[in-house]
């Protein structure tokens, strides 16, 4: 499915993203080691044990990019110009191994450039939750999208 170009979206409108993701201790291993970070939360099933949560954590930038990820198919595969972006990005309760995520975006804001007049910018609210329906990340992304050609 190709993604929607800027008249395409609505204010208010929220997608149901039918893509969801189990987390693994691989993606998480894998991720952190590939971006050089250290945490012991993250890698240090040791360490991790005699912390509060008793357990590693999934390394927060991963949830990030997935749920973005999960939401690129049906909102923007092939129609973004480039993210602008990403702000009030918060991590309220922790991913674990195993945990299956799912998302939901919503579309906060609609515009045309200024400057470009093939293109404009969508602001969208990603949400993402675990199996629980525990809100696991939240950020709100500015993307430049394109304009159907004339």
């Amino acid at each position: 499915m190709a993604g929607l170009y800027l008249e395409e979206f609505v204010v208010g409108h929220v997608f149901q993203h039918t893509l969801r993701k189990t987390v693994t201790e691989s993606d998480n291993m894998l991720f952190s080691v590939m971006t050089l970070n250290p945490q012991p939360l993250h890698i240090d099933f040791d360490f991790a044990a005699k912390s509060e949560w008793g357990k590693p954590l999934v390394n927060s930038l991963f949830t990030l990019g997935l749920m973005i990820g999960i939401s690129v198919n049906d909102i923007t595969v092939g129609t973004t110009v480039a993210n602008l972006g990403m702000k009030e990005t918060v991590f309220p309760h922790p991913v674990f191994h195993g945990d299956t995520i799912r998302v939901e975006t919503s579309v906060v804001s609609v515009r045309e450039s200024k400057s470009k007049p093939d293109r404009g910018i969508v602001e969208f609210e990603h949400r993402a939750y675990n199996q629980h329906g525990d809100l696991v990340a939240k950020c709100t992304r500015q993307a430049m999208m394109l304009k159907k050609a004339a």
